[in-house]
């Protein structure tokens, strides 16, 4: 075994049991570990099968295996930010909406407590 053969397989389960320990740890939600958990294990596929991606180049059409590797983690990449970017815009309003309700219910609040005033034309002695 060459030594880019064990260090592919290490690195990709070196991952893949750091992405379960998150997961163990609550440091990751399930609905994002889905996606990585796939990513984890084409990488152990990938690096316990070498000839895979060269057969998936071939298949594809594409002339350098590393290029198709390097394309497809472009592409995970930018389907996770933009999914990360969806989930932050959601958040952001959901903030601003949570932020308006406090501020009437703290007026409402206020306005409970404080002392009535005087009726105008009156004075208070």
């Amino acid at each position: 075994m060459s030594a880019n053969y064990i260090l592919g397989i290490l690195g990709s389960l070196v991952t893949l049991v750091a992405l379960f320990e998150l997961m163990r740890r609550r440091r990751l939600r399930e609905k994002y570990a889905v996606l990585w958990v796939t990513v984890s294990l084409g990488l152990v596929l990938i690096a316990l099968v070498p000839s895979l991606l060269p057969a998936l180049a071939d298949l594809v059409g594409v002339a350098v295996p590393a290029n198709l590797l390097f394309f497809v983690a472009s592409v995970v990449l930018m389907l996770v930010s933009m999914q990360h970017s969806n989930e932050l815009g959601r958040l952001e309003e959901e903030t601003r909406t949570l932020a308006e309700e406090v501020a009437l219910l703290r007026l409402d609040l206020e306005q409970r407590t404080s002392p009535p005033e005087s009726a105008p034309g009156s004075q208070a002695e």
